[in-house]
């Protein structure tokens, strides 16, 4: 792997034991879940005072892991517009997904972000399921970008937080948004 072999392994023990985890995304610093488990994303909003009418991110690790987790739509076209999108951290809404928690969604979408990143990509290969992804602050506060910018109340909120990158000082913008439906892509966010 790299340096980060005990966040991992400690990530991964908390992820299976339905606890949350601070950790650097390919984009800003957040918080993780397993996001099969209803439970833990209840932790998640909790400590985030988050409306659970309000989605989360969930990231995967490539397109195959990305495919059993949404319901079938053309799979030849979701792999062009993943291509034709792969230039930044890019989150995707489709219209309905399977095998993640119900509460991740209000309306049965779901937004779904092939990671890039080293760190969390080799988390998710090691820990065999998508993972929550959202910001690392309460609701309506400003998003970390580093580190040190995350609140002592998110840092006490969560179960475990991962050292690898905590020094990095380089930021990354949010991903870019677009929703996919019915072989048509809108974008939300760019």
């Amino acid at each position: 792997m790299s340096d980060f072999t005990d966040d991992i392994n400690l990530s991964i023990s908390n992820l299976e034991k339905g606890n949350i985890i601070l950790y650097p995304s390919d984009t800003v610093w957040g918080i993780g879940c397993d996001a099969t488990n209803e439970e833990a994303i209840k932790k998640i909003y909790a400590l985030k005072q988050r409306d659970e009418q309000k989605s989360m991110i969930v990231l995967v690790k490539d397109i195959d892991m990305l495919l059993d987790y949404i319901e079938n739509e053309n799979t030849n076209t979701i792999k062009e517009m993943i291509q034709k999108y792969s230039d930044r951290p890019t989150t995707i809404i489709y219209k309905k997904h399977k095998h993640l928690a119900s509460n991740l969604s209000n309306d049965g979408s779901i937004a779904i972000r092939i990671t890039n990143e080293k760190f969390t990509y080799n988390l998710i290969e090691k820990f065999g399921k998508p993972i929550v992804s959202t910001s690392a602050n309460i609701s309506g506060e400003a998003t970390p970008m580093l580190f040190n910018e995350v609140s002592l109340s998110i840092k006490e909120g969560v179960d475990f937080i991962v050292k690898y990158r905590q020094e990095d000082l380089s930021t990354a913008n949010p991903s870019r948004i677009i929703s996919f439906e019915n072989n048509t892509i809108k974008i939300i966010r760019d």
